[in-house]
C-alpha cells in the first residue's frame, strides 16, 4: 500500500488529499501555504510521492520534499489529461483528489521543476525583461506627451542620449511649479524620474547577468553561435537546464511553443500557427534572435531563403522556423558540450 498526497496549493490556503492505495481511503485537510504547515503535513504522513501543480508555490514545495528525501511530481496543467470537462463540481478538495488518483494511475501529465539556483536565474531574467518593458513605456509616455503639444522629441536612439534627455528637462517642470495650462510639463517632470531610475536599476540588473554568463559554461558555449549575444544565450541555457531530459528535437522545440497546432481526424490533417506554449520569454528571445542572425550567419539566410522561396509576405513564418532550429541546434551543443560549427549546406540549398 502507497501513501500519495494530492495538494491544491493556493495563494493564502491549500487543500490537502491523503490517498491511501490499498483500501481507497481518502483524508481531506486545509491547511495554510507555508513551509511550516506542510512540513508538518509531510511528516505526519511520511508519503510515498507527493503531487501538486505548477504554479508560484511549487517552488518552495519541492524544495521542502527534496530536504526531506520524499519523491514528487509536478502536474503539468496545459495537459490534457488535466483539463476538467462536463462537472458539475469543482472545488479545491476535487483538485487534490484528481491529482492524487491520477498519479496513482499514472496519466498524470507532468513538468520537471529545476533546482532553486535554475528557478533564481530565470526569474532574474524575466525581472530584467520588466525593466526593459517599463524602459520602453516611459519612452513612448514621454514622446506621446511632446506630440500632444505640437513638439518633437529628438528622433531615435538620439532621444535617450544625454543630449537628448537635456531637451526633455528643458520643457519639465515639478508640479508645484506648472500653472493649470502647464501641466504637461509636470509630466514630463515625473516619466523622466522614473525614467532615469529604471535605466540605472537596469544597468545593475544588466551587470549582474553579464557576470554571471562570464562564469556560466553552457552560456559561454552558446555565445559562440554567430548572431547570438549574452542575454540570449544564457536565457537559452536557463531554459533548456538539463538537456539530457529533452529525447528528441521534437521534444524541445514543443517546450518552447514553437511547434505548429495540429488538426487530425479521418482524412482530414490540418497544421496551423505555433501552439505558443511554454515560456513565453524563451520564444521572444529565439525569434529576436533570429532576425539578428540574418545579418551575421550565412546559414540562417540559406534558412529563411530555402522556406520563404523569396517572398517577403512569408518572411516572418520562415523568421519564426529559423528560431526553432536555433534552439534545436543550440540544444545540441548543449548537449554534446561543443561549439559552434557552421553547417554544410546540403546540394540546391
Amino acid at each position: 500500500m502507497r501513501t500519495i498526497i494530492g495538494l491544491d496549493l493556493g495563494k493564502f490556503n491549500s487543500a490537502a488529499c491523503t490517498f491511501l492505495t490499498g483500501d481507497g481511503e481518502v483524508r481531506f485537510q486545509s491547511l495554510p501555504t507555508k513551509i511550516a504547515a506542510l512540513r508538518q503535513l509531510f511528516e505526519r504522513e511520511r508519503p510515498d510521492l507527493v503531487v501538486f501543480e505548477a504554479c508560484a508555490q511549487a517552488g518552495f514545495t519541492a524544495d521542502l520534499c527534496r530536504e526531506l528525501g520524499l519523491k514528487f511530481l509536478v502536474a503539468n496543467t496545459n495537459g490534457e489529461a488535466w483539463k476538467w470537462k462536463n462537472v458539475k463540481r469543482k472545488t479545491d478538495r476535487d483538485d487534490a483528489l484528481k491529482l492524487a488518483r491520477l498519479a496513482y494511475l499514472g496519466e498524470l501529465p507532468t513538468v520537471e521543476l529545476p533546482e532553486t539556483a535554475t528557478r533564481q536565474r530565470r526569474a532574474f531574467l524575466n525581472f530584467r525583461q520588466l525593466l526593459v518593458s517599463q524602459r520602453v513605456q516611459l519612452q513612448n509616455h514621454l514622446r506621446s506627451v511632446l506630440v500632444a503639444q505640437g513638439l518633437e522629441a529628438p528622433r531615435g536612439h538620439h532621444a535617450w542620449t544625454a543630449a537628448g534627455l537635456a531637451f526633455f528637462d528643458g520643457l519639465a517642470r515639478a508640479p508645484y511649479e506648472c500653472a493649470a495650462d502647464e501641466l504637461w510639463r509636470s509630466q514630463l517632470y515625473v516619466s523622466l524620474a522614473l525614467y532615469r531610475s529604471v535605466v540605472a536599476q537596469l544597468n545593475g540588473v544588466e551587470a549582474k547577468l553579464d557576470a554571471l554568463v562570464r562564469d556560466d559554461v553552457p552560456s559561454q558555449r552558446l555565445l559562440s553561435v554567430p548572431g547570438v549575444g549574452p542575454r540570449t544565450a544564457e536565457t537559452i541555457a536557463a531554459y533548456v537546464d538539463r538537456p539530457q531530459r529533452f529525447k528528441n528535437s521534437r521534444q524541445v522545440s514543443a517546450y518552447a511553443g514553437l511547434v505548429p497546432r495540429q488538426y487530425q481526424s479521418g482524412q482530414t490533417d490540418r497544421r496551423g500557427r505555433i501552439t505558443r506554449r511554454g515560456p513565453r520569454l524563451l520564444r521572444k528571445m529565439l525569434v529576436e534572435a533570429a532576425w539578428v542572425m540574418l545579418r551575421y550567419n550565412e546559414w540562417a539566410r540559406r534558412i529563411v531563403q530555402r522556406i520563404s522561396k523569396g517572398q517577403r509576405t512569408r518572411k516572418r513564418q520562415a523568421v519564426v522556423a529559423l528560431a526553432r532550429k536555433l534552439l534545436v541546434r543550440c540544444w545540441a551543443l548543449l548537449r554534446h558540450e561543443t561549439t559552434w560549427r557552421e553547417p554544410v549546406p546540403l546540394a540546391g540549398i
